[in-house]
């Protein structure tokens, strides 16, 4: 029987299927797809086992999703052997194809595979061939001659050495009408594989005494289940943790662990990680390097030394400290201490601990409470080899500077009460009194001024009936 894509896309041919027991079909592994304008051919094989008229149905599923269902009329008559003296020759295999699925490399199975002679006459069975890497067949000897309803049992393998999929086929010839008949083989080899991210692990320079941990992820790019059955560390001061063998991983997925580094001396330190596996790379190795350096305990301050220069006295001004653990390893401050008249530290938590890199800061102030030259210091106390850290303090008191602003003015009679001042730091006001009683001549001293200060002053004339004059003309005084 021949089946034909007359359309102009590709079909599934996805069964051939017969409602007669008595007939078999053999012919290529379904479902198979078939190009336009193409064709297939399959075995239909009619066996009665009884005399008499015979009629089916042989379907044909095909389409572009095997939905199409076409079908053959099958009529055959069956005829005893004492009327036909014509014998048949029928060999049928227990399947058409068989299909071993997915087969991790290195491993194998078997399926079994009948051939039974379904004719009246007997059948020679002369070769038996297989093709497609990784099969084989066993159970055949050279030649096999089957009477009516014997059979011979053959014992098909697949052993895949590569991973991928794979076909093949079972080709028996013999004397039946049939022959050869043709028994498709399908597998997949399969297999597991590891990798490792990072490849090799550098610790660097680590503090004697201190654990440097680094993640490494094992992965599994393979087509299998990856199990890391063992895992070996060698070297001085390298440890594991996180990974409990055995280990499973799926095809595509990962797992992480932790190795860790803890020198106990100087020195540089060479080790190495074995994974061992079902992986064809086992056992894995992933060299591990670190160096142990000997911890050292260094603090710097910054300024080294303050100083605050002139400040007028009853006024103060604050500079600040930063303290830098500039060594590799933490260290402790327990106190800060500071010393000097008008010098004073701000409050810091102690007692500080500072690890590497790490800083703190706090402010020194000063404020002078009399003229002259100041000096002080501020005392670091820690754990650090060049403790006590000391900085010098220094500053001068002066006493304030005092100021006055004389005016004058011409009366505008020649009796008066008294006068009143005002002064401004705006040109044209506003302006504010700054006498607390009547002037009794026409003459002020403000001793109330600033250094760097401009001022403005006007004056009025209160008369004899208490009445107050407009402002006189302006004045101004700069204050240096």
């Amino acid at each position: 029987m021949v089946v034909t894509n007359n359309s102009r896309q590709t079909v599934t041919v996805g069964g051939v299927f017969c409602n007669l027991p008595q007939v078999v079909v053999s012919g290529p592994a379904l479902p198979m797809s078939l190009g336009p304008r193409s064709s297939t051919s399959f075995q239909v094989i009619f066996q009665p086992n009884s005399a008499g008229a015979y009629s089916g149905t042989l379907t044909v599923s095909a389409g572009r999703n095997g939905g199409q269902l076409t079908t053959v009329s099958v009529l055959g008559n069956g005829i005893s052997s004492s009327a036909n003296t014509q014998p048949t020759y029928l060999l049928s295999p227990s399947a058409n194809s068989l299909a071993f699925g997915s087969q991790l490399i290195g491993s194998g199975s078997s399926q079994s595979l009948t051939l039974t002679n379904t004719g009246a006459g007997s059948v020679s069975v002369s070769q038996v061939t297989y093709t497609g890497a990784g099969f084989s067949v066993s159970g055949f000897s050279g030649a096999a001659t089957l009477a009516s309803g014997q059979s011979l049992s053959l014992s098909v393998s697949f052993a895949p050495s590569a991973a991928g999929n794979v076909t093949g086929s079972v080709s028996v010839v013999s004397t039946a009408t049939n022959s050869p008949a043709t028994i498709a083989l399908s597998g997949t080899g399969i297999q597991p594989q590891i990798s490792v991210i990072p490849s090799s692990v550098a610790f660097g320079n680590v503090i004697t005494g201190v654990t440097n941990t680094q993640t490494v992820t094992v992965k599994n790019p393979g087509s299998a289940t990856l199990t890391v059955s063992q895992a070996s560390l060698a070297g001085t001061g390298y440890s594991l943790s996180g990974l409990t063998t055995p280990l499973s991983i799926a095809p595509g997925g990962s797992a992480s662990f932790n190795v860790g580094f803890s020198p106990a001396s100087a020195g540089t330190f060479s080790g190495s990680l074995a994974l061992t596996s079902n992986a064809p790379t086992s056992p894995l190795a992933v060299n591990l390097s670190g160096t142990g350096g000997a911890a050292s305990y260094q603090l710097s301050a910054s300024p080294t030394s303050m100083s605050f220069g002139s400040l007028t006295t009853g006024t103060s001004t604050a500079q600040t400290v930063t303290l830098t653990n500039i060594g590799n390893s933490s260290l402790s401050v327990s106190q800060v201490t500071g010393s000097g008249t008008g010098f004073s530290l701000s409050a810091i938590g102690l007692p500080l601990t500072l690890a590497a890199g790490q800083t703190a800061s706090f402010s020194v102030t000063f404020a002078p409470a009399a003229a002259g030259s100041a000096t002080g210091s501020v005392t670091v106390v820690s754990n650090a080899a060049n403790s006590p850290l000391t900085l010098a303090l220094s500053g001068t008191g002066t006493a304030p500077v005092s100021h006055t602003v004389a005016i004058s003015w011409t009366p505008s009679a020649s009796t008066y009460n008294g006068f009143n001042v005002y002064r401004g730091t705006t040109s044209g006001g506003p302006y504010t009194r700054v006498d607390s009683a009547l002037i009794s001549t026409p003459s002020y001293s403000d001793t109330s001024v600033t250094s760097g200060q401009t001022y403005y002053y006007v004056a009025t004339e209160v008369d004899a009936t208490g009445v107050e004059s407009a402002y006189s003309s302006e004045v101004s005084a700069v204050i240096p």
